[in-house]
């Protein structure tokens, strides 16, 4: 019996072990699968220690921690310096930093990639939506008063019969958004209280003209569509905060504006561009960029620009391809814009393709981390009459039939008249890299435009490791 007491008590103590820091459990390889089997549903965040993003997530991952923490939920977050447990991030495919996974009930296999707001409530939000029911059931008024006061963005579906049709409906159309938090209700009182007479759907806000009632068919795909259209400001500033709500998004065509914000004309400026923008709701997101944060000057580079040359106004499209569009006139107008974005959307606009003289960026870090094992590639073949290995700062240069997706993108150019651009989607180690190149770009490799898209693409300060093309003398190329 002593010996069963004793026992009991090591396990207890092993378990309390696990360090924390800010109420974020702090996990090695060596406490992994015990913080999982005492905490089932577990958040993990991979991170370097040097990654800007990482330190700009920390405060609202630990923010939302507390709060889990606070409600006594079964919940907890937790963090992995990838940097140091590498093992740890190649099991569980970390290519970017911050890497976030939800293990669920504790399954360590197949973890769900977070990609959503990265602010606390946005955090929370998420986890419950993928631990609770799809919707709140709104019994009483404050349930429903709390629900849209806790969060930028709610849904509430007002049904009669919470078993109809319609409700069902809005129910999957529930399941398939993760960060927003939606409720349901039949009662009466709520019904008045919101002026809502029939059954219907209201998406509440705390931006623009504070709610949008749905007006249609209710339907899973209709609702979505109307989510979409409407859970994001009309206009919207670029921060580390809103970022993964923009790239994140169904909305992939952007308008961006850069703009000094301390200008005199600033107010005014914002006001011709959220006056086109009503016109584009759902279409194209428009973006604003304040040109004077340091912060912001990679994403000026990448986009071919210059403080000096700002105000100015880029149109990117993430869909197949990553294409760049600038506008004939520089005046930034209400008028100029609706005509800029009217003609994309017709398919009237040029492509713009620049090219300079190629350059390192010292500040990229995915490059970074990948540089040192390039370097010895290009050692490792640098004697090859067959292979050559080359690379390409695509922030300052440009080549149209190459699209890029994120960063760095890898791609492989064989040799001969009909060849096939291959991207690579391997592992990005020495050995990986050396399979497949001697594998003819088989072993690691996909069809261009099939391409494993893992890096975040609000990483736009990320330099794009490319390719020079093959000078035509039968040498493959990477």
């Amino acid at each position: 019996m002593l010996k069963f007491v004793l026992l009991c008590a090591l396990a207890v103590a092993s378990r309390a072990e696990i360090p924390e820091e800010e109420d974020v459990l702090v996990l090695k390889k060596s406490n992994f699968d015990e913080a999982l089997q005492a905490h089932p549903n577990l958040m993990v965040e991979f991170y370097a220690p040097w990654c800007g993003h990482c330190k700009a997530l920390a405060p609202e991952y630990a923010k939302a921690a507390g709060m889990l923490k606070a409600d006594s939920s079964d919940i907890r977050l937790a963090k992995v310096d990838a940097t140091e447990e590498t093992e740890l991030a190649q099991e569980f495919g970390v290519r970017g930093y911050p890497t976030i996974k939800f293990f669920k009930g504790g399954e360590k296999q197949s973890p769900k990639e977070y990609s959503a707001g990265r602010q606390a409530d946005d955090i929370v939000s998420w986890l419950k939506k993928r631990t609770g029911p799809p919707a709140s059931m709104l019994t009483e008024l404050t349930q429903a008063e709390s629900l849209i006061a806790d969060s930028e963005v709610t849904v509430i579906g007002f049904f009669k019969n919470v078993e109809s049709d319609g409700a069902k409906a809005f129910l999957k159309a529930a399941e398939a958004v993760d960060d927003i938090p939606f409720g349901i209700t039949s009662e009466d009182a709520i019904f008045s209280k919101f002026e809502v007479s029939k059954d219907g759907v209201v998406l509440f806000k705390k931006f623009d003209e504070g709610q949008n009632t749905f007006d249609g068919e209710v339907s899973k795909e209709n609702l979505l569509s109307f989510i979409k259209a409407n859970q994001l400001p009309l206009v919207i500033e670029f921060t580390e905060q809103t970022a993964p709500k923009i790239f994140g998004g169904d909305i992939k065509s952007h308008i961006l504006m850069f703009v000094p914000k301390a200008d005199s004309d600033f107010q005014d400026k914002l006001g011709q561009f959220k006056k086109a923008a009503e016109g584009f709701k759902g279409k194209i997101l428009f973006i604003y960029i304040d040109s004077d944060l340091d912060d912001n000057q990679r994403i000026l580079e990448f986009f071919g620009l210059k403080k000096d040359e700002c105000p100015a106004i880029r149109l990117i499209t993430l869909e197949d391809e990553m294409t760049k569009y600038k506008p004939d006139t520089e005046e930034i107008t209400a008028e100029n814009i609706i005509s800029f974005c009217t003609r994309f959307i017709e398919g009237k606009l040029k492509v713009l393709v620049f090219c300079q003289i190629p350059y390192d960026a010292p500040w990229c870090g995915h490059c970074k981390q990948l540089a040192p094992i390039w370097d010895k590639l290009g050692e490792k073949y640098k004697d090859s009459d067959s292979i050559i290995v080359a690379k390409m700062d695509s922030t300052a240069n440009e080549v149209e039939a190459v699209k890029v997706h994120s960063f760095p993108t890898l791609k492989f150019f064989p040799a001969g008249d009909d060849r096939k651009v291959i991207d690579y989607n391997g592992e990005r180690t020495l050995e990986g890299f050396t399979k497949f190149l001697e594998s003819g770009g088989t072993d690691g490799g996909a069809p261009a435009g099939e391409e494993d898209e893992d890096d975040d693409l609000a990483d736009l300060d990320d330099q794009q490791e490319d390719d020079d093309e093959s000078d035509g003398e039968g040498h493959d190329e990477l």
